[in-house]
């Protein structure tokens, strides 16, 4: 018990070591951001958003890479502390432990960006600060979809150009160039018996089998990036496709000659693994229907156009989203340092937020066009989740997982293992039966013998009449 309450303690460790870098690259953002907009070349200024969004994603992208190979070696130790007592309970117990932490690393900062980037923020005279001065990142003024698919993008293509293909043609090369120069002798006999070798000897040089739970892990993480963001970056599969079709080629030469030999094991299905594409499909579901609802301006816009516009249309829309603030309600040190900026002294603003106005009886609480719009919101989840998952279940239902004809096929087996089985029980109970029968014949054969005049002779004198009686009755039995 001890044991597992250590891993579990060790796993939230790491889960929250992953947290607190993504909390360090917001940091980066925020100061990053105020620093180039305090920049005196105008070119630096006009590119804050673009050059902030594409550092931070690459960034974001070197930590995960490095953390993944950190998490497997360490999902591999807290395994070993658990002891498992087979070499299935060790593999699935690692399998999960690596999912969870490669996974959790992979997409926290998407999930970040997605659902809580902008919410977090406050309102004019009442903002929330990351650290000192420096308030907490917002969306652009379209929402933060565009930076959620350039942020998934940078991610998903540099996990699958590095860590996927680059790393895995790489590093077996590097092993096994290492391991060659340490096994080299410089004399010439040495070479001439190289030349002499086996190929079971030269394929000693190569790299080690280390099993198929990687290449699953490269696959299951994929899949994450296809299905889970799909709504924010559509061109995800078609990326996934194209990589997947190099990896086949990349693969197939790294283990015909890269690797050695692998050994060859019977299995039942894919294991473990089936559960996670499974549980990763239901989630994407319920993900994307929460990026169109609240990443994106989907709802609002409807919401306007059927309920608050009047004539039906768009038109207003953007005036309809923003409140009004007055400049006098700052906290002390947050106002403007040059109300004169514009050429005139600015007494109201309007910024990006369903609030009542200053001039209400509830200033700055949150209006009735803010619950249609959440209400609107959270019935598209619903009810997008709930379509999806009878049209995933009836398409399911109409496309068996067994072809049609391999499940006759298998039941045409089926029916002629039954019949063979049933031919050679019958077979075995008629030589039983044969056998029963030839036993009760030796007996009755061996009883006649006991009871043969030559026998009855040998210990009682008899007459010839009655000798010879009973030798009839015993030929008539037999």
């Amino acid at each position: 018990m001890p044991a597992y309450i250590s891993i579990l303690v060790l796993m939230l460790l790491m889960i929250s070591v992953t947290f607190a870098i993504v909390f360090g690259v917001i940091l980066y953002r925020v100061s990053t951001n105020a620093a180039l907009v305090m920049s005196s070349n105008p070119i630096t200024r006009s590119n804050v958003r673009l050059t902030v969004k594409a550092t931070a994603a690459i960034i974001n992208l070197v930590v995960i890479l490095i953390l993944d190979e950190v998490y497997g070696v360490i999902a591999r130790r807290l395994t070993m502390l658990e002891v498992p007592k087979t070499d299935k309970s060790f593999e699935e117990r690692l399998i999960f432990k690596t999912f969870i932490l490669k996974f959790v690393n992979a997409f926290t900062p998407i999930i970040y960006i997605a659902f809580f980037r902008g919410r977090l923020v406050g309102r004019p005279g009442n903002y929330v600060y990351a650290y000192k001065s420096y308030r907490m990142e917002e969306c652009a003024h379209g929402g933060c979809l565009m930076e959620l698919c350039i942020q998934l993008s940078i991610i998903m293509l540099g996990k699958q150009l590095i860590q996927n293909n680059l790393f895995e043609i790489g590093i077996p090369k590097l092993k096994k160039l290492i391991r060659y120069i340490k096994s080299k002798r410089p004399s010439f006999q040495e070479e001439e018996r190289e030349k002499k070798l086996q190929r079971y000897e030269t394929d000693y040089f190569l790299e080690p089998f280390a099993g198929l739970s990687p290449e699953y892990m490269e696959m299951i993480i994929q899949f994450g990036f296809v299905t889970l963001f799909v709504a924010s970056f559509p061109l995800a599969p078609l990326f996934a496709l194209l990589n997947n079709i190099i990896e086949i080629r990349l693969d197939a030469k790294k283990f015909v000659a890269e690797l050695r030999r692998p050994v060859a094991a019977r299995a039942k299905d894919i294991g473990i693994w089936y559960n996670l594409l499974r549980g990763i499909g239901k989630i994407a579901v319920i993900v994307n229907a929460f990026v169109i609802s609240f990443t994106s301006d989907f709802i609002p816009r409807l919401v306007y156009q059927y309920m608050y516009s009047p004539d039906g249309t768009m038109h207003g829309f953007v005036n309809h989203t923003l409140s009004y603030f007055n400049v006098s309600h700052f906290q002390e040190g947050t106002d403007p340092h040059d109300p004169m900026y514009l050429g005139y002294k600015v007494e109201v603003c309007r910024y990006k937020d369903y609030r009542e106005p200053p001039w209400s009886p509830n200033p700055y609480d949150v209006t009735k066009e803010f619950w249609a719009v959440l209400a609107a919101r959270l019935a598209f989840v619903i009810v997008f989740q709930n379509v999806v998952m009878i049209m995933s279940d009836f398409v399911d239902w109409l496309i068996p997982d067994i072809p049609k004809d391999i499940s006759q096929q298998i039941q045409k087996e089926k029916i002629l293992m039954v019949e063979l089985f049933l031919k050679e029980e019958q077979g075995k109970l008629q030589m039983l039966e044969t056998l029963v029968a030839r036993g009760k014949e030796a007996k009755s054969t061996e009883n006649c013998n006991t009871h043969s005049p030559i026998s009855r002779s040998r210990n009682h004198k008899g007459s010839s009449g009655s000798l010879h009686s009973q030798h009839l009755d015993c030929e008539g039995g037999v």
